[in-house]
């Protein structure tokens, strides 16, 4: 039943003012309660009825439109001049420039403008805006913070067609930009249709690329030009090395040539320390390591083959997937192979086999990461198989410290740029795990679960507080990390730089035990060896007497029956003649008896 009450109006009171007065309520209509209604419902008594006394909330999500921004340039164009002067004739300019400069309203402006631009400038030699007033002092040891990480930013592999995010490289200056190749590894499995650029991200703007690199083949590795921001290397999947200028735009600068470049695709790329700042190196599983430089990239200007055999032979050669440079040691770098063999080369050697100076060797499948520690580049990490491992130059045969056999394969590794003991690796699980082998040896000191797919690669910022992870999906995470991680630590340095001392110590210990094990047991296999020797001759002697016994008794009693028979021939032919003097007979008879006691 609808209620409806009309209320009724003059239209010349429309609009007007209302006047409330207090009157008595006034009963409209009236419902009385039905009972048969009541039949259908079952009296509840008593009624238990909770009650709360805090005030009602819900919780409500607003998905907010995000914000894009874009960057723009504009060309400023002089101008401002009269319609009679020519700005190009630098004549016309300085005589109006002279017209002006003797005008009383010119004067009186540079008169009043002139004070508050002192101001300005005497307010700046007093006071620094920019200056930090804490740089100076000691860092101070953060342990009652546990170590986290949070994720600020994520960016997307803009196609359709998803591709591995293979390589990251940080803005030199300032790390305002961060340079991401992508590519597709799995050898002729990729889709049609994929597209070979990567991408240069703004880290303020996730939802576009700043600029697109388009190279012929898509990008293995691209690394930043530490002494040039806007110059950028990049190792192609077919082998070539090739070269960007950002103020020139998207397409390549400098490409090597197809004959002269690598055979498989190149998985390191790192710029040397020279004066130029166009020098650089790369490397590939192809077994060579070529220098170049991006001025003439036509060819390289030296190669090595990684020989460990040492005859040259780039069919004997291991595939290179890593590089090792550290500006300190400008002569040494190293080489991760797919064997899990560590190569330290000589670049200044006079010869070719000198460049290949030692090797370590200690993992199962091919080496991902391979950094020196920078603050001890003696000691160097190794991230490989299921396992990171820690080196030392000074012992060959073993790694001084090791992770423990992780149940997912390891796919990169990096050292943290601001502790000693902190170190970084990517799993194929889509787990990040940090490391402080300070605080913990065993287990990772905080293990991140960034994403559901697999991590390909990180890359630490220069002031360590942030670390992007790529993925197999092409997406590439920002993460910060939390102070305790990227602050050094009181005693820091000194407690990693005993540790790495105390094992290289221990393995050295360990190493000259197994050597001196190892002698023990050939001396005792050849001890062995004499035995067996003395015990063969001696059972040849013996045989040898035997047979000369067996021989000399033979001719024996070869001679013995050869006697018998002439005896026997003898007394037959004695017996024949009938007549004859018995003094004959009984000679002979003493003959023969003779004869017969003879041979007896």
């Amino acid at each position: 039943m609808e209620i409806v009450y009309v209320y009724v109006k003059k239209r010349s009171e429309f609009g007007k003012q209302c006047t409330f007065t207090d009157r008595q309520a006034e009963l409209n209509i009236d419902i009385p309660p039905n009972p048969q209604l009541a039949e259908q419902y079952v009296e509840r008594n008593p009624v238990d009825k909770g009650v709360q006394c805090s005030v009602s909330m819900s919780e409500h999500e607003a998905n907010t439109e995000r914000f894009e921004m874009e960057t723009r340039g504009v060309n400023h164009i002089e101008g401002g001049w009269p319609k009679d002067v020519n700005p190009l004739e630098l004549e016309q300019t300085i005589r109006f420039r002279k017209k002006v400069e003797k005008d009383e309203n010119y004067i009186n402006a540079i008169m009043q403008l002139g004070w508050i631009m002192e101001h300005c400038i005497k307010q700046n030699n007093a006071i620094d805006i920019y200056q930090e007033y804490f740089d100076d002092e000691d860092a101070v040891e953060v342990t009652e913070e546990a170590p986290s990480a949070k994720t600020i930013n994520v960016f997307r592999d803009p196609h359709e067609i998803k591709r591995t995010a293979t390589h990251l490289s940080w803005h030199p200056d300032g790390n305002r930009k961060l340079a991401v190749a992508y590519s597709c590894l799995n050898f002729q499995r990729a889709p049609e249709g994929m597209s070979h650029d990567s991408y240069i991200w703004d880290l303020e703007n996730p939802n576009r690329p700043e600029i697109a690199l388009k190279p012929s083949s898509p990008l293995v590795t691209l690394e930043y030009n530490p002494k040039d921001s806007h110059v950028l290397l990049g190792g192609c999947y077919n082998g070539q090395i090739a070269c960007w200028d950002t103020r020139k735009g998207s397409l390549v600068a400098e490409l090597s040539t197809i004959e002269f470049s690598h055979r498989d695709p190149v998985y390191g790329t790192i710029w040397l320390q020279s004066k130029t700042g166009t020098e650089c190196f790369s490397a590939s599983t192809d077994g060579q390591v070529m220098w170049w430089d991006i001025r003439k990239l036509s060819e390289p200007t030296e190669v090595v083959i990684m020989d460990i055999t040492r005859k040259e032979q780039l069919e004997n050669a291991l595939g290179a997937i890593s590089l090792e440079f550290e500006s300190t040691l400008p002569t040494k770098f190293m080489v991760g192979t797919e064997q899990g063999i560590v190569i330290s080369c000589n670049r200044k050697a006079k010869t070719p086999a000198e460049k290949i100076v030692c090797t370590f060797s200690g993992h199962h499948g091919p080496i991902y990461a391979l950094q020196r520690n920078p603050f001890y580049p003696k000691n160097f990490l190794t991230v490989g198989d299921w396992t990171a491992r820690i080196w030392s130059e000074d012992t060959r045969e073993s790694s001084i410290m090791w992770t423990k056999y992780h149940m997912a394969y390891l796919t990169d590794g990096a050292w943290s740029p601001v502790r000693p003991a902190v170190f970084f690796t990517t799993k194929m699980d889509g787990t990040l795990d940090i490391w402080d082998f300070v605080f913990k040896q065993c287990d990772p000191a905080l293990s991140l679960k960034v994403c559901d797919e697999a991590l390909f690669c990180l890359r630490v910022q220069d002031n360590g507080c942030f670390i992007a992870c790529g993925s197999q999906l092409g997406t590439a995470t920002l993460l910060e990390l939390s102070p305790g991680l990227c602050t050094l630590q009181r005693n820091e340095k000194n407690m990693a730089s005993s540790m790495f001392e105390r094992e290289t110590r221990r393995e050295k210990i360990l190493e000259a035990r197994h050597r001196e094990m190892r002698l023990k047991e050939k001396s005792r296999t050849e001890g062995k060896d004499d035995e067996l020797r003395e015990e063969a001759s001696a059972i040849d002697l013996q045989e040898l007497v035997t047979k000369a016994e067996e021989e000399f008794f033979s001719i024996i009693f070869t001679e013995q029956k050869r006697k018998e028979a002439e005896a026997m021939k003898a007394m037959h032919k004695s017996s024949k003649p009938e007549t004859g003097e018995e003094v004959e007979g009984e000679d002979e008879v003493e003959d023969r008896g003779s004869s017969e006691e003879t041979s007896a």
